[in-house]
């Protein structure tokens, strides 16, 4: 009997094949566990570093090297980024919205029910304390949200929700939700409240508060056309008012001069007068004529016959003059 001896090459062949394939898988692995070692970090972000589950660092932002999973795990938290919380409507994008109205409807102080749509813009400013302090952090802010806006809602009058009071009504609701916050401690930082819209529930009460918001434009609206009209009138009056002041002084000193002239030519007769009694007498006399009588002409013949015109009389103080 005949023993025929079988090639080995094949054995050999799929032995090297198997050590290939491990290698290749090996390889692999390898670079699977290299790029798991490395992670970056934006500047909007922090990175929540996990060690076996428990929490072991927070890191900022660039590129940062940890163990590979499941030995150590990150958590990226954007807590640079403004987050904006709707409350009373959700906004469906392209200009949707829907309301929600378990949401939206509150009752004021004076005993109305009103619709308030807001909303809160926050954002992470503890990262560990956000994910860890509670199980679902925005459910906390939006319940607390809710319960401030309620609480404030519900001491301010129904005209002040509407119109006037809705800045003074944010900043109360803000400050509610803040002091709530810091109890719970869950990493949140609350950076504004704003109200998106708020309105009676009846198309009736909704006219009169238009009617009133109406009213309160047209009476700004006179106001400041009065102002404009009196800024425009006050400069017309004061320049009125110095010039009468300017006239006033000019008549004032032109009376003064007047006076003193009228003194100095009182005191020049006087002069005239202890001088020549007699003649300044007569010569006071025939003025008081020509004052009384105007117009009319004196003339005196003396004993001589020759004839004098006395009347009109030259002026007292001209050269010549008696």
């Amino acid at each position: 009997m005949k023993v025929i001896n079988m090639p080995t090459a094949p054995k050999n062949l799929s032995k090297i094949s198997v050590k290939l394939i491990v290698g290749i898988v090996g390889i692999i692995v390898l670079l699977v566990i290299l790029f798991n070692c490395w992670y970056t970090v934006t500047d909007q972000q922090q990175a929540v570093v996990l060690t076996f589950g428990k929490f072991t660092s927070v890191e900022e932002a660039g590129i940062h090297f940890k163990l590979p999973d499941p030995i150590q795990s990150v958590i990226k938290v954007p807590v640079q980024m403004t987050q904006k919380l709707e409350l009373g409507y959700r906004d469906q994008g392209k200009g949707n919205y829907i309301s929600v109205d378990e949401e939206s409807k509150m009752i004021t102080g004076d005993f109305n029910i009103v619709k308030i749509d807001f909303f809160i813009e926050w954002k992470v400013s503890d990262p560990q304390k956000y994910l860890f302090n509670s199980i679902d952090p925005e459910k906390i802010l939006r319940d607390s949200s809710l319960s401030a806006a309620r609480s404030v809602v519900g001491t301010a009058s129904i005209d002040d929700v509407l119109t006037s009071g809705k800045i003074a009504i944010e900043n109360e609701i803000k400050d509610k939700l803040v002091q709530c916050l810091d109890k719970y401690d869950i990493g949140v930082q609350v950076l504004a409240v704003k109200i998106q819209d708020s309105e009676p529930p009846t198309e009736e009460v909704k006219q009169a508060f238009k009617d009133v918001e109406n009213a309160k434009q047209s009476k700004e609206t006179a106001m400041n056309e009065a102002n404009k009209y009196k800024n425009s009138e006050i400069p017309k009056a004061q320049a009125e008012a110095d010039r009468i002041l300017r006239n006033a002084e000019s008549q004032k000193q032109k009376k003064i001069n007047e006076a003193k002239g009228e003194v100095a030519k009182f005191q020049k007769m006087f002069e005239e007068y202890k001088n020549f009694e007699g003649v300044t007498k007569t010569r006071l006399y025939l003025e008081a004529m020509e004052e009384i009588l105007p117009g009319i002409t004196v003339y005196i013949e003396d004993d001589s016959g020759s004839i004098q015109k006395i009347v009109p009389l030259k002026p007292f103080n001209s050269e010549g003059g008696e």
